[in-house]
């Protein structure tokens, strides 16, 4: 088994824990995903489709019924980013690979991923994704450049 470092390292930035967490999604590494979280119970999660996760207990036991059906295909293609000091907002757009009638089919989603830095390095505290198109862009408010 390959050695990590430390986890005070790989979670430095908020573009650290993203790596993290889509390297857990394409590896099905549930303890590796789990560590990248606040370990709270207020917390959230929102999978297209599914319900609202709150809590790291429901969290946990959601991907881990999802990684039971093996790694998540997916990568994250655009970032847009708004930084603080304690909090971060990344808007990815994901292409996911999933199984349809005629084999491997991509689906496009949209997520917001929130990262709060803590005494322990930066943390996620919300992953809410919604199902996107292939053309899809993101719709600004005139003339402010502001994602809404």
């Amino acid at each position: 088994m390959p050695r990590r470092a430390p986890l005070a390292v790989l979670m430095a930035s908020p573009e650290d824990i993203e790596t993290q967490f889509y390297e857990a999604l394409q590896s099905a590494d549930l303890e590796r995903l789990v560590s990248l979280w606040v370990g709270d119970e207020e917390v959230r999660c929102l999978h297209p489709g599914g319900p609202l996760l709150v809590g790291i207990t429901a969290i946990r036991a959601n991907f881990e019924a999802m990684f039971a059906r093996g790694p998540v295909a997916v990568q994250p293609t655009e970032v847009r980013k708004l930084q603080t000091e304690q909090l971060a907002v990344h808007q990815v757009r994901e292409r996911v690979l999933v199984p349809g009638p005629e084999g491997m089919q991509v689906a496009w989603v949209w997520a917001s991923n929130v990262y709060l830095k803590t005494a322990e390095g930066w943390r996620m505290v919300l992953h809410h994704a919604s199902p996107g198109q292939p053309n899809d862009q993101p719709e600004l408010a005139p003339g402010s450049g502001v994602l809404h």
